[in-house]
C-alpha cells in the first residue's frame, strides 16, 4: 500500500559524516569540504559525539557516512560503540568498495543495513556518473554482503541522466537479494550545485533535476514494480498540491546531519551554508547564534519549503497571476510502498 510517510517523531535520526575523503567523484556529489571539513574524527571524538545523540533517547538511530565511510579503519568500532551506547538502529552507507575487509570485522547483528548507492542499472551509465568500475564494485560489494547474511539497501539518486534506466531496476533488485530500496532525488547542493553551467547564447542551463511531469510519470510506477518483489520502496513525496499542509521537518523531527568540523545541521538542504544550528565544541554539543537555519524554518511561504524556494528555485511553477501551482514538500518527507508477495 502506497502511503506517506510522517515525519519521525518519536525518535531521532543522527546522519553521521565521519569523514568527507571519497575514492570516487560522483557527478552529484552533495559533500562540500570548504563547508564540511577535511579531516577524519578520531574514535574517541565519535565516540564523544554519538554518546550526545544517545543520552536524548532510547529511540536514536544512526546512519554512517562519508565521504566514503568504509574508507575509515575504525568504522568497526564506530559500530561497535554506537551499539553498546544503546542506538536503535545502525546503517552504513557505502558506495560498495568495503575498504579495509570491513565485512568481516562486523558482523550482521551489529548493523541493521548496509545501503549501497548505485545511479545506473548497467555499467555504463551508473559509470559515467560515479567513475569508471565503480558498478562491477557495487555488484560485488553487495553480493559479497548478502553472503553473509547482513541485509541491504540500495540507494539510486535520479537525475536527468539515469532517470531513463529506473524501469530496469525491479529485476537487478530482486536478483541481487536487496531489502530495502530508496528513491532520492537530486538536490542543487555541493557538486551539482557548482556544475550548473548557463549558456550566454540562450539563457538555459545544464541541469541534473528532472521536472516535475518527469518524476510523476515514473517514480510511483517503478517504486510499484519493485514492491510487487517484496522490497520496501521509500521515495521523497517532492510535489504537494496547494490545498495539502506543508510541514518543516526542522520544526517537527529530530535529525541531525554531522559533518567533521563539528557543523550540525538540522536541514540537508542548509549544508553548502555556513548556516548551521547547532557545532560540537569541545566535543559538547551546543547551540549557534542566530541567524541560522531554524529562522528560516519558521518562514510560512506559498511555494512550500523556504530553502527550495531559495536555492533551486527551477522546481517551482506560477500561474499567470504568480501563484504557486504546487508546493515543494520538505525534502525528508517520504512516500513508502511495503513490499507485497
Amino acid at each position: 500500500m502506497n502511503k506517506t510517510v510522517s515525519f519521525s517523531k518519536n525518535s531521532i535520526n543522527v546522519f553521521f559524516h565521519i569523514l568527507t575523503k571519497c575514492n570516487l567523484a560522483c557527478r552529484h556529489c552533495y559533500i562540500n569540504q570548504e563547508q564540511h571539513g577535511k579531516n577524519s574524527l578520531s574514535i574517541t571524538t565519535i565516540g564523544h559525539w554519538l554518546r550526545s545523540f544517545a543520552d536524548m533517547s532510547k529511540n536514536t538511530n544512526v546512519i554512517f557516512l562519508g565521504g566514503e565511510p568504509t574508507l575509515h579503519p575504525d568504522l568497526p568500532a564506530a559500530i561497535k560503540k554506537a551499539t553498546a551506547l544503546g542506538y536503535k538502529s545502525v546503517t552504513v552507507d557505502t558506495n560498495g568498495y568495503l575498504f579495509h575487509d570491513f565485512l568481516y570485522k562486523i558482523n550482521p547483528y551489529e548493523v541493521d543495513y548496509i545501503s549501497f548507492s548505485m545511479d545506473g542499472a548497467t555499467e555504463k551509465v551508473n559509470d559515467t556518473i560515479r567513475g569508471e568500475g565503480s558498478y562491477n564494485k557495487c555488484i560485488a560489494g553487495i553480493k559479497a554482503a548478502v553472503s553473509r547474511g547482513f541485509n541491504t539497501s540500495l540507494i539510486y539518486t535520479v537525475s536527468r541522466e539515469n532517470i531513463h534506466e529506473l524501469h530496469k531496476m525491479p529485476e537487478l533488485l530482486k536478483d541481487l537479494g536487496i531489502n530495502r530500496f530508496f528513491i532520492q532525488v537530486i538536490g542543487i547542493r555541493g557538486k551539482s550545485a557548482r556544475s550548473q553551467k548557463t549558456h550566454a547564447s540562450t539563457g538555459s542551463q545544464d541541469v541534473l533535476q528532472v521536472s516535475k511531469e518527469q518524476w510523476l510519470d515514473v517514480i510511483p510506477d517503478v517504486a510499484e514494480k519493485v514492491s510487487e518483489s517484496g522490497i520496501t520502496v521509500t521515495y521523497p513525496k517532492v510535489f504537494l498540491s496547494p490545498e495539502e499542509p506543508f510541514e518543516c521537518a526542522g520544526l517537527v523531527a529530530d535529525n541531525y546531519f554531522i559533518f567533521p568540523n563539528g557543523r550540525v545541521y538540522r536541514c540537508p538542504l542548509c549544508e553548502d551554508f555556513p548556516v548551521h544550528s547547532m557545532i560540537f565544541s569541545n566535543n559538547r554539543l551546543v547551540q549557534t547564534d542566530q541567524i541560522n537555519e531554524n529562522d528560516l524554518f519558521r518562514l510560512d511561504i506559498p511555494e512550500g519549503c523556504v530553502m527550495n524556494k531559495l536555492i533551486q528555485p527551477e522546481n517551482l511553477e506560477y500561474d499567470r497571476y504568480g501563484n504557486p501551482e504546487y508546493k515543494i514538500a520538505c525534502c525528508l518527507l517520504k512516500e513508502e510502498i511495503s513490499g507485497k508477495k
